[in-house]
Formats: structure tokens, C-alpha cells, sequence
């Protein structure tokens, strides 16, 4: 378990000697250079990689080059000082070798679903939460999300929300009750898997809430035309809006009672995400709006700090 301690702040507050804090000090140098051995090695490692698929610029380089990453540093990652070392091989190992099945396949239907399955064994593999939060991220794109990027403009597509909130809720909720049953390692490769698709059912409430959904895979068409003009909708985006509402407050409160603080500060990002969509969407950006929603806003992250800076209650220990 990794713990962070204001040294200084205890000190004063008479909670740690200096001595103490002196020592502590010196085991942090230490890690720290060992870290900072490891992450050198990693990117030289990196380098030679690279360099070798850009000598040989093939998917076959790529996927080769990235199975040999991941067993070197499967085999690393097992000595505790070389630990950084190996999980930097084992990641970009992994994205090497799914970069380069996607390359062959063409960013086809197959090749997503290669992909998800072979980061999903990774990430169990080298106990990565990582990597599982890039299976998931796999996942998605079977249903046809993606990301893009323009200039100075970013976008996100999600063409199914329903299917989205709907099977990425059913995973966050398996993965979780896995994460009750799994040792502490391959606990926090299942919370990772949870929370990712607990992001991805925010994704798709949040399209839905804009456009409504008009099931393109139900019509036959996994990449959807470029006019969708003429497309009928549906599940109009009212009907996102009021689940997605309804769906905040409940985790919300379930959050709070649990004291789940991860979850209450994602539903306090996408509530005000999905305030703000809204607000805007009806009012527009006039003055009187942008100063009540900001309003609104500064009450909403005093009442988030308050609860983040609430205290831990911890059982008390066995006489």
C-alpha cells in the first residue's frame, strides 16, 4: 500500500518527531532514485522499439515488437526493484501489439474485438488497471466510439447511448461485485474496470441527452451514414436527460451513505456537466445565465470540498 504524508504538516502538528519525519525522508530518496532508474531504462527501451518498427514499418513489426515487450516485461515486473521498468514494458508492449492488429484488420469489427480481449487478459496478466481501463475503452469502440481531433476542437461519438449506458452499467455493477470477491491485486484491476464504465455510461447519457438515439445497429449500419438527417429518432433526448438526472442523484446518495468518494466526485463532474449542457442548451449563453450558472457552480464544488475533506472513520484497532 502507497501512502502520502505531508511530513512537515505532521511535524508541526506534533504527530511526528523530526526524527521520524528524517527517516521517512531518507526511504522516500531512495525510492526515488530507484524510480528515476527505472523510468530511464523504460524509455530507452521504448526508443529501441520504436526505432525497430521504424526501420521495418509493418503491423507484423508492430504486433512482433509488442509481444516482446510484454513477456520481457511480464518477466521484469516480478523483481521488486525493476517493478516501474517492467510495467513500462508491459504497457507499451500491449498498446504495440493492439496497435498493430487494428492495423491489420483495418480498424474492423474483428480486430476491436481481438483487441479488448487481448488488453482484458493483459490487464489480468500484469495485474494493470491501466491497461483494463484501455480494454474497456475497447470495448466501447465495438459499439462504434470513438474520438477525434480538429484543430483546436476535440469530439467524442457515441452512435449507440442506449446499448452503451445499458451494457457498461451491467459491467461497472459484475466488476464491482468481482472487486468484493478478488484479492487485494486484482481488486483494483476491477474497480478500474468498474469506474471506467461507469465514465462510458456518463458518455452515453450525456450524447443521448444532445441527440436522442436513433439504434443504429438496429437498422443494420455499424458506421452510421454522414447525413442523419432524415434518420428517425427513437428515444428522443428528453428521455436521456431525465434518466441521466435521475441516475446522478441515485448514485449520488448511494455514494455519500457508502462513502464512496471516487464515485460522489465523478456524479458531482458529469452533474455539472450535465446542468451546464442543459442550462445552456435552453438559456444560451447570455449574461444573466453564465452568472447564475457560475453561481450555481461555485455552491456546488464548496459543497464537494466539504465532503472530500471530511474525515476517515477507521475501525478501532482489536484490543
Amino acid at each position: 500500500m502507497k501512502i502520502t504524508l505531508d511530513l512537515s504538516r505532521l511535524v508541526e502538528d506534533g504527530k511526528l518527531t523530526p526524527e521520524e519525519a528524517a527517516r521517512l525522508k531518507g526511504l522516500a530518496s531512495s525510492e526515488v532514485g530507484t524510480l528515476a532508474f527505472n523510468i530511464l531504462i523504460g524509455f530507452g527501451v521504448c526508443a529501441v522499439a520504436a526505432g525497430a518498427v521504424a526501420l521495418v514499418p509493418t503491423p507484423a513489426t508492430a504486433v512482433a515488437m509488442g509481444l516482446a515487450l510484454f513477456a520481457g516485461g511480464f518477466v521484469v515486473v516480478r523483481q521488486p526493484p525493476w517493478l516501474v521498468l517492467g510495467e513500462i514494458c508491459l504497457i507499451v508492449g500491449a498498446l504495440m501489439f493492439c496497435g498493430g492488429v487494428l492495423a491489420l484488420g483495418e480498424g474492423s469489427l474483428q480486430s476491436t474485438l481481438i483487441v479488448t480481449a487481448a488488453l482484458t487478459l493483459a490487464a489480468i496478466a500484469a495485474r494493470s488497471s491501466l491497461l483494463m481501463c484501455f480494454a474497456v475503452l475497447g470495448a466501447s469502440a465495438c459499439l462504434g466510439a470513438r474520438t477525434g481531433y480538429a484543430h483546436a476542437t476535440y469530439s467524442l461519438a457515441i452512435f449507440e447511448p442506449t446499448l452503451t449506458v445499458v451494457l457498461f452499467s451491467v459491467l461497472a455493477y459484475l466488476a464491482f461485485i468481482a472487486s468484493k470477491q478478488a484479492s487485494a491485486g486484482y481488486e483494483r484491476i476491477a474497480l478500474a474496470a468498474a469506474r471506467m464504465s461507469i465514465v462510458l455510461v456518463n458518455c452515453g447519457f450525456w450524447i443521448g441527452s444532445l441527440w436522442g438515439d436513433p439504434f443504429f445497429l438496429f437498422h443494420g449500419q455499424r458506421v452510421p451514414p454522414r447525413s442523419t438527417a432524415n434518420i428517425e429518432i427513437l428515444i428522443p433526448a428528453y428521455a436521456f436527460s431525465i434518466a441521466w438526472a435521475v441516475a446522478l442523484v441515485a448514485a449520488l446518495l448511494w455514494g455519500v451513505r457508502s462513502g464512496r468518494a471516487w464515485l460522489v466526485n465523478v456524479v458531482a463532474v458529469f452533474g455539472a456537466i450535465h446542468f451546464y449542457t442543459q442550462w445552456f442548451e435552453k438559456l444560451g449563453a447570455t449574461p444573466l445565465s453564465v452568472l447564475v450558472g457560475g453561481v450555481v457552480l461555485l455552491l456546488a464544488a464548496m459543497a464537494l470540498r466539504r465532503f472530500n475533506r471530511k474525515p476517515v472513520e477507521t475501525a478501532p484497532a482489536p484490543p
